[in-house]
């Protein structure tokens, strides 16, 4: 198992504003949000007919919760590009779906409040299951128009290759 560099001059935990994902090699522009890792494992109980009325417990499957990814609405079609690949309208009878490359592996990459580099989770096979363009439109409203979509994957990991960085010292003048 590798060792990890301990930082022990920091004692706060990382906020959650400081974040990029990336796709296809490359960061994806205006992402505003992403919704929590999150995986949950069954538990399976069994008992012997001899065993005391309380159940054994043991782990069963593992399922990994969808990761939503909000952004605000650009020029950019990356959102668009990718959910057209599970499903295309006007694409011609037969040919809406195009099962060849619709799974990405992504990394999501958490920074430090001075811009460094702190933690990455490796995301595999996702693909998107629901893809929404535009939001309500209202005249009266005061807001940014948001599209997100919403990703289905097979498990992430932590990418232990991804060492806590040296926090800077800033000198102060005088």
């Amino acid at each position: 198992m590798p060792q990890f560099a301990v930082n022990a001059t920091r004692f706060d935990p990382y906020k959650n504003f400081k974040f990029r994902l990336k796709w296809d090699g490359r960061y994806v522009a205006g992402i505003s949000k992403c919704s929590a890792l999150k995986r949950t494992t069954e538990v399976v109980e069994h008992r012997e007919g001899g065993d005391p009325s309380t159940p054994r417990k043991s782990p069963g499957r593992t399922k990994y919760e969808p990761i939503t990814l909000e952004r605000g609405v650009t020029h950019d079609i990356a959102f668009e590009q990718w959910a057209n690949k599970v499903w295309a309208v006007g694409a011609g009878l037969g040919s809406e779906i195009s099962l060849k490359d619709f799974r990405k592996n992504l990394i999501l990459e958490v920074y430090n409040e001075a811009g460094q580099l702190a933690i990455s989770y490796l995301i595999y096979r996702a693909w998107v299951s629901e893809y929404q363009a535009l939001p309500d439109l209202d005249a009266n409203a005061n807001a940014t128009a948001i599209q997100h979509i919403k990703l289905e994957n097979e498990g992430w990991e932590r990418d232990v290759g991804t060492l806590e960085p040296s926090e800077p010292s800033f000198a102060l003048p005088g």
